[in-house]
């Protein structure tokens, strides 16, 4: 099963789907195995055209390369997977993860090295380890900062009181869902100096998403973003990106959550080759 419109050749791609179906810390809801041919069956209802950059995907060069098989070691299988993103900025295109837990989000983040690191997520995920695992998913924003210099986390509403502290330094800037609800995707891009000058990774977690737009993750919380913010912020971060991925969809509703990320992977496409 390949991404509906991703039918450019490899080295034509200018984007490249590569799916990560790692399931092994999920501490709620299991089942991200599922999560990347969930996300490209249900990308087949949409349209090809996109009305608000007059762009069709099929036109964008996109291409996918299929799934990296997981195994138990998370730590060997990011350093792998993180090899064959790399493999893909070498070719001078864009990588686009499917996930897969949110742990697979470092190996994006390793392969671009950003300087800032944006994530949408319903928790902090700042944690140096969870039950003395450092590579669960509730360490990925704590991980991705070994690399990147700072970090934007919108939507979380959720975290430990010691990961609210770390939250409250320098290098941490956490956008609220009522803060995106009031100043909508202004409200993300203001919340770093100079996006346009930093080299930046966004990842999408889809339990950002209130639960009731997407109910088939692992941790849902409730008091999440509307797919229409969502959105609005992902195209709003997507010209300034060098990397994307969404996370954490599983097999535990009707198809909402992989729809919501199909749609937030085609908007980051869409609108990033339109600023490009």
């Amino acid at each position: 099963m390949t991404f509906p419109g991703a039918a450019a050749d490899r080295d034509e791609a200018a984007y490249v789907v590569v799916g990560a179906p790692l399931d092994i810390s999920t501490t709620f809801q299991p089942g991200t195995r599922f999560g990347p041919d969930r996300i490209r069956r249900f990308a087949g209802s949409f349209e090809d055209y996109d009305h608000r950059t007059g762009r069709h995907f099929s036109d964008c060069a996109v291409h996918d390369a299929g799934d990296v098989h997981a195994w138990t070691d998370a730590a060997e299988y990011v350093d792998y997977l993180a090899g064959t993103l790399r493999d893909v900025r070498s070719d001078g295109a864009v990588p686009l993860l499917l996930g897969g837990e949110h742990t697979v989000t470092v190996a994006g983040v390793r392969a671009v090295d950003p300087d800032l690191f944006v994530c949408l997520d319903a928790h902090l995920d700042l944690r140096t380890d969870f039950d003395g695992d450092p590579w669960s998913h509730a360490c990925v924003t704590r991980r991705a900062l070994d690399a990147a210099d700072h970090a934007v986390i919108v939507g979380a509403r959720a975290g430990c009181a010691a990961e609210w502290e770390r939250a409250s330094e320098a290098d941490v800037t956490v956008v609220d869902p009522e803060t995106v609800a009031d100043g909508g995707a202004a409200a993300v891009t203001a919340a770093v100096d100079d996006l346009a000058a930093a080299t930046t990774y966004l990842s999408v977690d889809v339990d950002a998403a209130d639960p009731g737009v997407a109910p088939g993750t692992g941790t849902m919380e409730p008091g999440g973003l509307s797919a229409r913010e969502m959105a609005a912020v992902v195209r709003a971060v997507a010209p300034y990106a060098d990397g994307f991925d969404a996370v954490e969809v599983n097999d535990r509703d009707d198809g909402q959550a992989a729809t919501l990320a199909a749609h937030l992977l085609r908007a980051f496409v869409v609108a990033h080759a339109d600023g490009a």
